[in-house]
């Protein structure tokens, strides 16, 4: 069964977590700690860095479990 997905959005993008994919490598909280950080609830704070630094790092995910879009794309 899959799991909520999660949007979090900052405004310019919006991040989206679908947990059930997450192989949990851990690229994105070892590669940006301010943003993924998993003692903070929630565990995505997309305010904590530009938008274009968080696309980087969402697009280094090897699971597909992060992703984004830009909210004047739709």
């Amino acid at each position: 069964m899959e799991e909520n997905i999660k949007k979090y959005d900052n405004g310019e993008i919006t991040v989206v977590w679908q947990p059930h994919l997450c192989a949990h490598s851990a690229r994105c909280v070892n590669g940006l700690p301010a943003v993924f950080n998993l003692k903070q609830k929630p565990w995505i704070n997309v305010t904590a860095a530009d938008s274009e630094t968080i696309i980087t790092q969402v697009s280094q995910c090897p699971s597909g479990a992060l992703s984004y879009f830009r909210n004047n794309e739709g």
